[in-house]
């Protein structure tokens, strides 16, 4: 396979995997990080690392509203809930994002 159709393919993955974060706002970030150690803010932030790899200026919000499909201050206020006990005490900081 060359170069430009994994690339290609490689980006359409991500917009598969970032549609389908969109549509389960039932799932947590929290729950991501517990469950796969990473969340919608971690694929936004290798977003923003991704551009800045390339010279590209982009902010935390940008990258954000790219990977949640609005503000995300309207994704927390429409969407988020308070984490479970059970969900915090499995929470493990140091696992996100790797």
């Amino acid at each position: 396979m060359d170069d430009g159709t994994r690339i290609e393919l490689e980006a359409a993955a991500f917009r598969a995997l970032r549609d389908h974060l969109r549509a389960r706002t039932d799932v947590q970030n929290i729950d991501l990080m517990n469950l796969a150690g990473f969340c919608r803010n971690c694929l936004s932030r290798w977003y923003q690392e991704a551009a800045a790899d390339r010279d590209i200026a982009m902010s935390k919000e940008e990258a954000r509203e790219l990977v949640y499909g609005m503000p995300y201050s309207d994704w927390t206020a429409r969407y988020r809930t308070e984490a479970s006990p059970e969900a915090l005490a499995k929470f493990d900081p140091s696992e996100l994002g790797r």
